[in-house]
């Protein structure tokens, strides 16, 4: 890999190579102060951000105040960002488009108060492609975010500007969302852990309870599985959802595992060649840690991915029709993107397809259960390709060739939206070119502890490395 074109944000600081965990634990000695914390990443950011274009909204002031006294919480004092579809009191909440007013939130959402319930200072507003509707993050609003493993090259979407900031190093966790993978995508792309969370898990994003199939989840991303349980575990003290198994706190590995793996998403789909080696190297991985791997055929076919890019064109329409009602009521439609407008498109060409669309999205969650009847994990690429340059997905290729690109670049991962359940990326392996891959492993919905004890017991065995440690 060409040195000058990664970005690592690492230094000889207080934050040094250590996880949020770490960072936490110096904090709460008195060995550091928060402010010193705080300062450390501003500075960070001030200087990688211009290569990464990550930070739709710096907070810093904000964050230098709340460090004086910062909150109590199991990552008290740690220095974070929230994703600029969520609305943090006195900031904008831009939805990654240029249709909505620069003008501060009022309140913040239930999540984001749940986030920063746990202690952690947030810095800013990361960047997104508008409403998340793309696997990319780059568009007319804000531009391109690069990958810190390799500028030019996309670090997934929608959670890119969360995802380039935790790898290389600027933060060690920041929040992400999930509608389609936008957890798990930039996980992949930018070498970090990314967990969807069982639906329900957390504070759900304001709005998802009305829609037909609840897609939508809130989580993390960072570089450790230590952070990523960590955060679970704490996040229960400030909501426990009583209709799921409490995760508790994961430190080790746990029971000897059926998993199953897969490669291909349809009939001669399958992903590409390096995405199915890194899958094949992990299972032979886990089948020397002990676990029980074979082949099995993947949860879900052909007319699965044309419901849900029917149900996502159908979002996006509502969203770019009705955003003054949606969103806010100073939503200029006629500064919607492109692509936001071809999948509102699409919607109308095929609005009558919409409710038995919808119909077999509902029903897929008893499907995709009956997948864990005789596994405990399900194994499969997280993207279907390696992380493609900038101007792949992006605003200016036509609809419908980005369509077909984006088809091919996330096929795996709405499966784990429609239904609920869990599934975490891990950076496993590294393209040719010297990217990120990850691996995702899915269990059965309210089953996160698996998954956790599963992928502390990877990495203890097969470390990654990271730019930002």
């Amino acid at each position: 890999m060409d040195e000058a074109t990664v970005v690592s944000a690492a230094c000889d600081d207080v934050l040094g190579t250590a996880d949020a965990v770490e960072i936490a634990r110096v904090i709460r000695t008195g060995a550091i102060q928060a402010r010193e914390a705080i300062e450390a990443a501003i500075a960070r950011a001030e200087r990688v951000n211009p290569s990464l274009n990550a930070i739709a909204t710096p907070l810093f002031e904000s964050a230098r105040r709340d460090a004086e006294s910062p909150r109590s919480g199991v990552f008290s004092g740690v220095p974070s960002f929230i994703k600029d579809n969520d609305a943090v009191a006195g900031s904008p909440v831009l939805f990654g488009s240029r249709a909505l007013p620069r003008k501060p939130a009022e309140k913040s959402s239930p999540f984001a108060k749940q986030f920063l319930s746990l202690g952690l200072i947030n810095l800013g507003k990361t960047t997104m492609p508008e409403f998340g509707l793309t696997a990319t993050t780059e568009g007319p609003a804000g531009g391109a975010t690069h990958n810190p493993w390799r500028l030019g090259f996309s670090p997934g979407g929608s959670s890119g500007g969360s995802a380039a900031l935790v790898a290389a190093g600027v933060v060690p966790i920041a929040h992400a969302n999930d509608g389609g993978g936008s957890i798990r995508i930039p996980a992949s792309c930018c070498g970090l852990v990314g967990l969807k969370p069982s639906r329900g898990r957390v504070m759900e994003a304001e709005g998802s309870e009305l829609l037909p199939v609840n897609i939508l989840n809130q989580g993390i991303l960072s570089r450790s599985v230590r952070d990523t349980a960590a955060f679970f575990h704490a996040a229960e003290r400030h909501y426990r959802n009583p209709r799921l198994p409490e995760i508790g706190l994961v430190t080790r590995p746990g029971r000897r595992l059926r998993i199953g793996f897969f490669t291909e998403f349809g009939q001669d789909a399958l992903a590409h060649p390096e995405c199915v080696a890194a899958v094949v190297d992990a299972a032979k991985l886990c089948e020397s840690l002990g676990h029980s791997v074979e082949r099995v055929p993947p949860p879900f076919d052909e007319a699965f991915h044309e419901d849900f890019l029917l149900f996502w064109a159908t979002l996006a329409f509502a969203l770019a029709r009705f955003g003054t009602r949606l969103v806010d009521p100073e939503f200029d439609k006629t500064k919607v993107a492109e692509f936001t407008e071809g999948l509102a498109c699409h919607f109308k060409e095929n609005a009558r397809s919409v409710p038995l669309a919808v119909w077999r999205l509902r029903r897929f969650a008893h499907r995709y259960a009956q997948g864990f009847a005789n596994y405990d994990v399900l194994m499969n690429p997280t993207v279907g390709m390696p992380p493609p340059e900038h101007g792949y997905l992006g605003p200016d290729v036509p609809f419908e060739t980005a369509v077909e690109r984006f088809k091919w670049f996330v096929p795996f991962t709405p499966a784990q939206n429609v239904s609920g359940g869990p599934a975490i990326s891990l950076p496993l392996s590294r393209s040719e070119q010297g990217l990120p891959l990850g691996v995702q492993f899915a269990s059965r919905l309210g089953d996160e502890r698996t998954l956790l004890e599963l992928a502390i017991e990877i990495e203890g065995a097969a470390p990654w490395p990271s730019l930002g440690r």
